[in-house]
């Protein structure tokens, strides 16, 4: 799908109208491809003097986040956060940016969440002519958008472990094993967004005045925060993990020695009633007090093995 953003340039460079949508292109607009047919791979391609493969780089799932330049034209490839209809509710997809001298060109594989806030006008001075300033603008929003789903893992692990903590269940776990594998994927690719703003503050790959430098240096620190932040939910997560098999391998040690004691216990008894079951001769076999006295007697054994086996376990 190919979507054209545009912002009237009535000379309010400072605080811009808001962007619209257009029809046709032209010098100065936004063209927003998400999941594009090939056919409109090649019609911006034609428009824009865009090469076909810097379209197509972000449109591979497994894309690195990088920043390469060739013939006028910028490419940025940054992972954004998306949810998913999938059992691993969070994940990354690459979103790439191509800047040319005329064109501002964004490429995605899904529908992002960020659109909707410069669609709205809700993004401050946001204009599809200032390319660097909407750059910057993006990386921000896409950074606080991982903070954003950060604490949503947060608290839905919380909630989790509240209810793993009153019964442990197969679903809950897998849950948890979930939420562990989108902070994976949230840390490698916040990790490697900020290899590509770090290089980009380092070199001159876009033209930057004074205000924009300032902005792409608080999207830096912010997004180091999500960084530290993804680590440390990972660190607790994978602590609680390893806290949550410790109590099942407890619980089941208490299972088997309970059943090691039921089993020492009756197999003493056993061995009494079914010596003299045997179809031999046995003392007493005819006493009229005999079956009481087998049944004592085992009753006794019960107790003693009792006894020594919780002696056995309080000396552990």
């Amino acid at each position: 799908m190919l979507t054209i953003y545009r912002t009237p340039q009535l000379g309010q460079v400072d605080n811009p109208p808001a962007m619209q949508q257009a029809a046709t292109m032209q010098k100065g607009d936004w063209l927003n491809l998400v999941n594009p047919t090939p056919e409109e791979i090649r019609l911006v391609s034609e428009q824009t003097g865009i090469a076909e493969e810097f379209i197509r780089y972000p449109l591979d799932d497994e894309e690195l986040a990088r920043v390469e330049t060739e013939d006028g034209q910028i490419l940025i490839i940054v992972d954004v956060p998306v949810i998913t209809d999938s059992p691993v509710i969070y994940d990354t997809t690459p979103l790439g940016i191509v800047l040319n001298d005329d064109f501002f060109v964004t490429i995605s594989l899904n529908q992002l969440d960020l659109y909707s806030s410069f669609a709205g006008g809700r993004v401050r001075s946001a204009a599809t002519f200032k390319k660097t300033r909407l750059t910057l603008q993006i990386l921000q929003i896409q950074t606080n958008i991982y903070l954003k789903f950060l604490r949503d893992i947060n608290r839905r692990y919380e909630a989790l472990e509240a209810r793993l903590r009153q019964n442990m269940n197969n679903d809950d776990l897998n849950s948890l094993l979930n939420l562990q594998k989108s902070l994976v994927y949230f840390t490698t690719s916040l990790r490697a967004n900020d290899k590509v703003m770090e290089k980009l503050f380092r070199t001159r790959t876009i033209r930057m005045y004074e205000e924009d430098r300032d902005l792409l240096d608080d999207v830096i620190i912010e997004n180091k925060q999500a960084v530290e932040m993804a680590d440390i939910y990972t660190t607790i997560l994978k602590n609680s993990m390893d806290a949550l098999a410790a109590i099942a391998n407890n619980n089941l040690s208490k299972v088997m020695n309970f059943l090691a004691m039921i089993t020492l216990m009756v197999a003493v008894p056993t061995f009494i009633t079914s010596f003299f079951g045997m179809n031999l001769p046995m003392p007493l076999a005819s006493h009229p007090l005999t079956t009481l006295v087998v049944l004592v007697v085992c009753l006794l054994a019960i107790g003693l093995c009792y006894v020594l086996l919780r002696k056995i376990n309080s000396l552990k």
